[in-house]
């Protein structure tokens, strides 16, 4: 029986080694077990600190493609694409942003978020596929996310918007740099080893990748103004839940009391930040945006504070 190339092509990567640590995890009892999973874990974010430089190189493409009307593109396959497109989703309603502003693309489409598409991240014209079908432009960022660095359809897509496009590209993966050869803009490497489970890398790799997509996304919100100290001020207001935390960022920052959030947050249309700016600066609606679109969204700079 003829060899299928793939299998030459994993069994030398990090990914696919077996774990010395973990060897007898089959038979050692459940609490046993679940301490060698937790002692694993705690190495990652430890090896996700050595990646920071990288990180903050992928932080301020994201924020100048945002401020220069582009978009940011997640894409994976399997728990990766998940995590793209988990990321993706948690931030309309955090940070207010409209939802086509960054979007996660998974191999098999949105039905493959709750069920495996077989064989659906096995050809790079996928990839291709799926980023034509949202019209990618130069303007735009695609973020790769692949734990073993080779998922075709993840590196179609980065060679499609990277020669094709000639768009900015960034690529997140649990293999060593020096093991990578995909032409990227920013290579960030999380390689955290040798799975509990061998090749499950739903776990430490996917861990990896989960802090790091926090990290970017996160801090490029806070670039852009969508943070004041450390409270969301941009946030939508889709659930009680958030309603009601809206209403106590306005408290906490101003000092008014319930109702007085409650009414300010109404005639500033759900703003917290206009809303704030609004209190503390004394003026109606409209300042009030015009004064935080001089500002760039800051509410520390229309407040006059210092950095």
């Amino acid at each position: 029986m003829k060899r299928d190339p793939v299998f030459d092509e994993i069994k030398n990567l990090l990914t696919e080694q077996r774990n010395p640590r973990t060897e007898r995890i089959d038979r050692v009892s459940i609490e046993e077990a679940l301490r060698l999973i937790n002692e694993e874990d705690k190495t990652v974010a430890h090896v996700v600190e050595k990646a920071i430089p990288d990180i903050a190189k992928a932080v301020k493409i994201y924020v100048n493609t945002i401020k220069n009307g582009g978009r940011v593109f997640y894409i994976g396959a399997g728990t990766s694409g998940r995590l793209g497109v988990l990321d993706a989703a948690e931030l309309p309603p955090t940070y207010g942003t409209p939802y086509w502003l960054v979007q996660g693309l998974i191999a098999g489409g949105y039905g493959a978020l709750v069920r495996a598409v077989e064989g659906a991240e096995d050809y790079k014209e996928n990839g291709i596929k799926d980023l034509k079908e949202r019209g990618v432009s130069k303007k735009d960022f695609v973020i790769g996310l692949a734990a073993s660095k080779r998922t075709p359809y993840v590196v179609g897509a980065l060679e499609y918007a990277k020669k094709e496009i000639g768009c900015k590209t960034a690529l997140i993966t649990a293999i060593p740099q020096k093991d990578v050869d995909i032409k990227v803009d920013v290579l960030i490497s999380v390689p955290v080893g040798p799975e509990v489970v061998m090749g499950s890398t739903r776990m430490k790799a996917g861990t990896a990748q989960k802090l790091v997509l926090n990290m970017i996304s996160t801090v490029a919100m806070i670039q852009t103004g969508k943070v004041y100290k450390n409270m969301m001020v941009d946030l939508w207001a889709t659930s009680r839940k958030l309603v009601e935390r809206s209403k106590r960022v306005i408290m906490m920052v101003t000092g008014v009391d319930y109702e007085t959030a409650a009414k300010y947050l109404e005639m500033a249309h759900g703003s917290v930040k206009i809303a704030i700016v609004m209190l503390l600066k004394g003026i109606d609606y409209e300042t009030a945006c015009k004064e935080l679109e001089k500002a760039d969204g800051f509410v520390f700079r229309v407040l006059g504070e210092k950095k």
